[in-house]
């Protein structure tokens, strides 16, 4: 094994620091994703204001509860940058599904038929698919 002397300034010092910059905010970026569509995943349940916004919770079993056990597993997977892509591509496809099946149908525009949040999740899994989870996430330690 040979041993590369970086000195500041070079092209590859630089590189790395944007490497770092760039691992360090999609870390950040997946935690803050996985937090808040972990919030999403636990209203079926009564939590984080419920159904209702004041706690009430969806019928035991209902299918509902089915989506929010899937979106919970799927945000503390994202946010640990584990299995990225591969849970990235089933929340993506999920998310889409959401919007043409349920809000779709009731006009063209997201901002009207109050389907911006799920087109924009389908967007941002579909970017984890295409970018990983980074170098601070468990795929890359499972990678090592």
């Amino acid at each position: 094994m040979t041993a590369t002397i970086v000195r500041p300034g070079t092209a590859t010092a630089t590189r790395t620091r944007q490497d770092t910059l760039r691992d360090g905010v999609l870390l950040a970026f997946r935690l803050v994703v996985g937090f808040l569509f972990l919030l999403h995943a636990v209203i079926p349940f009564g939590l984080a204001g419920g159904m209702d916004g004041a706690g009430a919770a969806a019928p035991a079993w209902d299918f509902s509860w089915y989506v929010g056990i899937a979106q919970g597993i799927g945000a503390l997977l994202i946010a640990a940058g584990l299995f990225t892509r591969v849970t990235g591509f089933l929340l993506s496809g999920m998310m889409a599904f959401a919007y043409f099946s349920v809000h779709a149908p009731q006009g063209w525009n997201p901002i009207w038929n109050l389907g911006e949040q799920a087109a924009l999740y389908s967007w941002i899994f579909l970017l984890f698919v295409a970018v990983g989870a980074g170098r601070f996430s468990v795929d890359a330690l499972r990678a090592r």
